[in-house]
């Protein structure tokens, strides 16, 4: 018997309910799917199904067995999609959804320099500061940044996000360098419509009540617009050193109250959990991966140009 075919008819058992379904998923025979699971449950010495004339119910073994089955049967398929993808080259149109001012700014190079190596990919690059629906709206991977919620999909961090306090040398000559978080309330906060209300620390604490208390003069919900906001002496600015290093790195925008920077988030490329992968998204995943850097390339000209 192959224990890697019984183990793959008694997974479709379970997840199709019954052995007929299942035998119609495997293309084979429901006499052979049942042998399948007979043999399999002799090998193990226990039963995983309890079979009657009209259901199939997972026994407490079956449920434990059934986890751990699934599990290496995906990486099975994983690994067998891998190297046949080694066996040929990626092509098809590649749907990617990304956040606005991150795309501007960081993906324009790594989309040409994916396509020069694969160029056999199209890609449609689609930005969005929304969550998409990654299936209902046929994306192949989604970018995402921030904390992430539990959910079906697959998430590969990329890389960490810093987000910095930060204003320009004239603003802060003018009306002063605060010390302390309360000192802010002096100072014009240029605030982000969608600043995270799950992140952690004590910067968002306070500029979440000044939010709920309509503190703020001046809002948007593009970063790209606050920070230059911030560089013209608008007022003080909470935002990813992916948008802000430029001005950061050549001093026309300066950190203040560092003691309190939050913990970085994430960039995150989001995809589908499939049986078999595609190979053009496995394809830029890998790419992904190590393209920014560690530290990102953004953060590393910020720490040159400060020392």
């Amino acid at each position: 018997m192959d224990s890697i075919d019984a183990m793959r008819a008694f997974v479709a058992v379970v997840n199709e309910g019954s052995f007929s379904k299942a035998a119609n998923t495997l293309n084979l025979s429901p006499q052979l799917v049942s042998k399948y699971v007979s043999k399999l449950e002799e090998k193990l010495g226990t039963r995983l199904l309890q079979r009657t004339t009209r259901q199939v119910n997972v026994t407490e073994a079956g449920s434990q067995y059934f986890v751990h089955a699934q599990q290496i049967l995906l990486s099975i398929d994983d690994m067998t999609a891998q190297l046949h993808g080694l066996q040929q080259k990626p092509k098809g149109t590649l749907r990617i959804s990304a956040p606005v001012s991150f795309a501007l700014k960081h993906m324009a190079k790594l989309t040409t320099d994916f396509q020069h190596r694969y160029p056999d990919v199209t890609i449609d690059l689609q930005l969005n500061d929304r969550k998409v629906d990654i299936v209902e709206e046929g994306f192949d991977i989604a970018l995402r940044i921030g904390e992430l919620k539990s959910s079906s999909l697959v998430a590969k961090q990329i890389a960490p996000i810093r987000v910095v306090l930060c204003a320009s040398p004239e603003y802060l000559q003018k009306h002063g360098t605060p010390s302390t978080l309360a000192e802010l309330d002096n100072h014009r906060y240029l605030h982000y419509s969608y600043i995270n209300m799950e992140a952690t620390g004590e910067i968002y604490e306070y500029l979440r009540a000044r939010y709920f208390k309509q503190s703020s003069t001046f809002y948007s919900n593009n970063g790209d617009v606050l920070v230059a906001s911030a560089v013209a002496g608008a007022g003080f600015v909470l935002q990813p050193t992916f948008i802000a290093s430029e001005a950061l790195s050549t001093g026309k925008l300066v950190p203040i109250l560092p003691q309190y920077e939050p913990k970085p988030i994430h960039l995150y490329a989001v995809y589908a959990h499939k049986k078999l992968l595609p190979h053009k998204v496995r394809c830029f995943i890998d790419f992904l991966s190590d393209y920014y850097g560690s530290p990102p390339y953004w953060d590393a000209r910020i720490a040159a140009n400060q020392n």
